[in-house]
Parts: structure tokens; sequence; C-alpha cells
């Protein structure tokens, strides 16, 4: 009988799409506690650090998978079904972890060349950093910063017209957490904010943002804010194939008020459905395809061009417009039973109107493309 693969030792022997099947049902249970508590009970994210699925596009030369990123996708669309928070938060880490890449060996190592290496993070305000004897005296605040509950380790960005953005790490048991994340959607994440002030950071756990990669991998030729987008695009199509799911499972035992039918056999709702699964069809196939095509010349020239940027740009945008599209729908065919927090449409509604409305689903982007397609310089865009 073949023994039992222990969990540290599930990223040497088993795929990483296969390690998240085999925590789903863990993900899916934890659902209420996740929205109660805002964050990700202790006991999952050890299993999820121990199976390496926050380490997933780190370099092997730290213990990390640095994992095809084509098949990345598939495991966060796979984790945001079973939970949009998690989802958020293991896209989020993976993909802030690319800069273990280009981090200097020894910092590299002491973040995120273990297990439990995580590290949370999130846009600065009135942030500063101060030159002082053997490193820097910060002082400011950061928000937004999704998994810092559950992360070891903060990272601090500071912006100056003097001097080139830099990341100050922080061990996290250090710094204060903000209790600022009273939201509605993507509660789990808990996104809290953090602070400091006049706190002294080694000038070896600090580092400048404009540093060329040291690893060569093809993965680290992707845009850093483009993985996002990407990856955050799954997490939009795995909330809406869950909320979808989970109408099409209540339609053939509901009824509307003083209806006979019920919704499965009524013609409206039979089209409504039709529409919304070709909405999410689009826009995954959309997504998948184009970032094949652009991972695949990635691979083969190493480096990726202007054009595949705005692709990217636009796939990772329209997956998250067109999921929300499709929770509105079968939302609104849900009737009253929708608005109750028992009812898994209501959460899913939550989560993604929340994903909309973070930077990576802004509207916007869509004018970014539209200009670049018409000729005209791109102007406001994050590509």
């Amino acid at each position: 009988m073949a023994r039992p693969v222990q969990l540290n030792q599930l990223h040497r022997q088993v795929a990483p799409v296969d390690r998240v099947k085999i925590f789903y049902e863990d993900i899916v249970a934890a659902g209420a506690t996740i929205d109660a508590e805002r964050e990700i009970p202790f006991d999952l994210v050890k299993k999820l650090k121990s199976a390496n699925l926050l380490r997933l596009l780190v370099p092997k030369r730290l213990g990390g998978d640095e994992m095809d990123w084509y098949e990345y996708l598939d495991v966060i669309y796979e984790i945001a079904q079973a939970d949009g928070s998690v989802g958020w938060c293991i896209n989020q880490g993976n993909v802030f972890a690319t800069n273990s890449a280009r981090e200097p060996e020894a910092l590299a190592r002491e973040i995120w060349g273990v297990p439990e290496g995580s590290c949370g993070n999130g846009p600065p305000i009135n942030a500063t950093s101060k030159s002082v004897t053997g490193g820097y005296s910060l002082s400011g605040k950061w928000i937004f910063s999704s998994g810092c509950r559950h992360a070891n380790w903060l990272a601090a960005l500071v912006t100056s017209s003097s001097h080139p953005p830099r990341l100050h790490f922080l061990p996290k048991d250090e710094i204060e957490l903000i209790d600022n994340w009273q939201v509605q959607g993507l509660r789990g994440t808990g996104s809290f904010g953090f602070t400091c002030e006049d706190y002294f950071v080694p000038e070896d756990r600090v580092m400048r943002m404009d540093v060329p990669y040291i690893e060569q991998g093809p993965i680290y030729k992707i845009p850093i804010s483009l993985m996002f987008a990407c990856g955050f695009g799954c997490v939009a199509l795995g909330v809406a194939r869950s909320g979808l799911d989970s109408v099409i499972e209540l339609s053939h035992t509901k009824k509307p008020q003083f209806g006979k039918l019920t919704l499965a056999q009524d013609p409206v709702v039979q089209s409504k459905i039709g529409l919304a699964e070709g909405l999410f069809g689009g826009a995954k196939a959309f997504l998948y395809s184009t970032v094949r095509e652009v991972w695949q010349n990635v691979q083969s020239k190493g480096e990726i061009s202007l054009d595949e940027r705005l692709r990217l740009r636009l796939a990772g945008t329209h997956a998250i417009r067109q999921s929300a599209q499709v929770v509105d729908i079968v939302y609104n065919l849900t009737g009253s039973n929708a608005i109750f927090e028992s009812t898994v449409i209501q959460r899913k509604f939550q989560d993604i109107h929340v994903i909309t409305q973070q930077v990576q689903g802004r509207e916007s982007h869509y004018q970014t493309v539209g200009a670049h397609l018409l000729g005209e310089n791109p102007e406001g865009g994050v590509y």
C-alpha cells in the first residue's frame, strides 16, 4: 500500500492544481468562519502554506515551484470557486512573492526561503523613509494589505521624487495593524492597513524597486501588474462559476411566489441562464487563450511586447467585468432568496462587486486598450 503524502511533501510530489483539490472541501467548509472572522483560519492557512500554495511563483532555488504561468491560472480559478477571499489572498501573495526573484539572496531566503513565508503589502499614505546609520527610519500608513493577518512579513512601499521607490520589509509581529476592513465583500481577505512611526529598518531589509530581476526565468518577464490582473480575473471567474452553479442547483427546487413552475422550468430563466453561461465561457476563454499565446511568446523570445501587455490588460479586465454581469444575472433570477446570507449567491454577489472596484477591474482599462488600438498613446492605464 502506498504511503500517504505528508503535507510538507505535497509540493514535491503533487501538481499545484491537484494540491488545491485536496483542500477544496476544507476551504468551502471554512466559508462562514472566513467571512465572520475576516481572515483565513490559522489551521487552513497552515495547510496551504505547507503545500507551498503561497510560493508557487517563487524561484526554485528558494524552494518555490516557479510554476508554468498558464497552469497557474487554474490554481487560482479552482481556489476562487471554493472561496473568493482565499483565491484573492493566494493570488495576491503569490504574485507579490515574485519580488523574491530580484531581492538580494539573503533577504529573499529570509522572507520566502521557508514554507511559512508570506508577505502582505499595500499602497502608502504619507509614507516617508529617511536614511539613518545602518538603514532607514520609516513612518507612515499603508492600506488594503490583503492577507496581512496570516502573513509573517509586511512590505512597506515608499515613493519620493528624491529617490527611487523602495520596499521596506518588516516583521509583521512588530508592526501595528489597522482594523479598517469594514466591508461586505471579500471580507476574508482581512485587508487591514498597517502603520509605524520612526521604525528602524536595517539596510539589508530594504530593496529598490528599480533593480532588475536576478532570475531570468520567463515568469519574471511578465509585469507584476499584469500577473495581478490576470490572476484576479481568475478569482472573478471562480466566484462567477460558483454563483452560477449555485443558482442552477437552486432552480430545480425553487418556485416563485404564487408560481407553479420551478425556476428551471421557466423559459425566461432558461434564457437568462444560457446568456450567463455564454458570457462566462467567452470571458474565460478570452483570458486563457490570451495568456497562453503571450506566455508561449515570452518563453520563446524572452521578452513581452507592448501589444501583448495591452492584450493581457484587456483580458484580465474583461474577465472581471463579465464575471460581475454573470453574477448579476443569476442574482436577479433568485428573487428574495438572494438577499439572505444563508444563500451562496448573496456572498458571491458581495465578493464580485468588491473585485470590480479594485484597480485591476476598472472600466477605464478599456479606454487604455482602445486608445492603443486606435493608434493613440495610452494614458492613465496600468499596463
